[in-house]
């Protein structure tokens, strides 16, 4: 079964925020990283990858991005802050760096932290508060 990412990255903790989806994260951010993408990351400096959720069906995945992509800033950071309060960049956790071939070719990590399906203190949550 095939995993899809929805992801957030950042310039730096309270910055700059990018939200995108991508179906092999580790590569995705690999080219962020290294400014292989051009537009509003490389122009804005967005490299940092805070936060993401996990989906099993692009549909979902591209669905939560659009309704994410139409939140409030605030609501962005209390995500990012719920699941990583000191703005970590997750990247490295998952095992990517810089020099990495693995990453390069396209290979993917086992993710260390998944969300769909849940959004507290966002526009799609019942709960959600301003």
């Amino acid at each position: 079964m095939k995993t899809y990412y929805l992801y957030i990255l950042a310039s730096k903790k309270n910055g700059t925020l990018y939200t995108g989806v991508t179906n092999n994260l580790l590569k995705r951010v690999y080219e962020h990283k290294q400014n292989l993408v051009p537009g509003f990351t490389r122009k804005y400096n967005v490299h940092r990858l805070v936060c993401y959720e996990e989906f099993t069906d692009i549909h979902s995945a591209i669905a939560r991005e659009k309704r994410m992509k139409k939140w409030r800033r605030q609501w962005k950071v209390n995500l990012i802050e719920e699941a990583n309060p000191d703005w970590e960049d997750l990247y490295y956790r998952l095992g990517g760096c810089q020099d990495d071939a693995a990453t390069a070719s396209g290979e993917n990590a086992a993710p260390c932290h998944s969300r769909a399906g849940g959004n507290p203190k966002g526009p799609d949550s019942a709960t959600s508060a301003e």
